[in-house]
């Protein structure tokens, strides 16, 4: 299977704060799939596509799927890479100020690693690391 495109679908409860956050943290919008439904950002170098969508128009639209409560479970965790320590640094504080929580504070870990772990206001978890 060689599908021509990919990108995320992630429920959400408040499409507003959820522009606001993302816009704060430097995402990219996706301008023209943004709509009463849905906020689309790009994300990366290459432009991955994370729809967010109302948890009720997902549920509808994906016949048979229902989504849990992302504040206690997980769907998928991203990881967002960064250059350098201050780099990860810096975005824990712009994560911070947009009004996301901070799971885990930036730390060292394994071989050369150092990262944290971050939620947006709808629980969604991120992993942003150096490595």
């Amino acid at each position: 299977m060689k599908p021509k495109m990919i990108w995320a679908n992630l429920a959400v409860a408040n499409l507003e704060r959820t522009q606001k956050f993302y816009e704060a943290i430097g995402c990219t919008p996706n301008n023209p799939h943004t709509s009463n439904e849905l906020v689309s950002f790009f994300f990366g170098e290459n432009n991955f596509v994370i729809h967010f969508f109302l948890k009720n128009i997902l549920e509808t639209n994906v016949k048979g799927v229902s989504f849990g409560d992302s504040q206690t479970s997980n769907e998928i965790i991203f990881t967002l890479s960064a250059e350098n320590n201050d780099q990860v640094d810096q975005w824990a504080s712009e994560v911070k100020k947009a009004g996301g929580t901070i799971v885990s504070d930036p730390e060292s870990f394994g071989n050369n690693y150092y990262g944290f772990v971050f939620a947006d206001p709808d629980g969604h978890k991120f992993n942003v690391f150096k490595m």
